[in-house]
């Protein structure tokens, strides 16, 4: 009895000192990780949108939304960071759409843990440049086969489930850009 007593408060004070060390460790790190989910985001931007001069981020709702500013300091469109659920756990899209809310210049896929090999591929470039000057208006289509109209979008053979959750995760993010009076500028 006396063994395990002290197997236990040895367990007990290595787990306590490997916690503290781990929060001291993330503590120390929070900041960088920010910074680089920033950057990350400034670069997708960048990569998607053209001719911005400057990019104004602002709070709309539970989305970060950037005013992308040309250089006759006008509004030339925004980009939004929304986040949703895909098959296996959040998905985080940056989107680029013009300034009356009604074509998406692009998409990039900030986060996602789908599965490699399947829904893993909605980040690959022959999903994402589905969504180059997509019609949004109404909403965007999934569909199985072929494109037929401006506002489809195919889906990943064997990764239905990831590929309707960025359509809907998109829908969603511009229905209530649309309903926060965002594209009336």
């Amino acid at each position: 009895m006396r063994f395990n007593l002290k197997g236990i408060f040895v367990l007990a004070i290595t787990c306590s000192l490997c916690g503290f060390l781990l929060s001291l460790v993330y503590s120390s790190a929070k900041d960088k990780i920010k910074d680089n989910q920033k950057k990350a985001i400034y670069q997708a931007i960048e990569k998607i949108a053209k001719g911005y001069k400057e990019v104004v981020p602002i709070k709309v709702r539970s989305i970060d939304v950037y005013k992308l500013i040309d250089e006759k300091e006008k509004i030339m469109g925004y980009a939004f960071l929304v986040e949703g659920q895909g098959y296996q756990d959040k998905i985080k899209i940056l989107g680029v759409i013009n300034k009356s809310g009604t074509t998406l210049k692009g998409i990039e896929i900030i986060d996602s843990k789908e599965t490699p090999g399947l829904g893993a591929r909605i980040g690959e470039e022959f999903f994402t440049s589905q969504f180059k000057n997509l019609k949004v208006f109404p909403s965007i289509q999934l569909t199985q086969k072929e494109k037929v109209k401006n506002n489809q979008v195919k889906a990943i053979t064997g990764a239905t489930v990831s590929s309707t959750a960025v359509v809907n995760i998109l829908d969603k993010g511009i229905k209530e850009l649309r309903e926060a009076g965002v594209f009336n500028d």
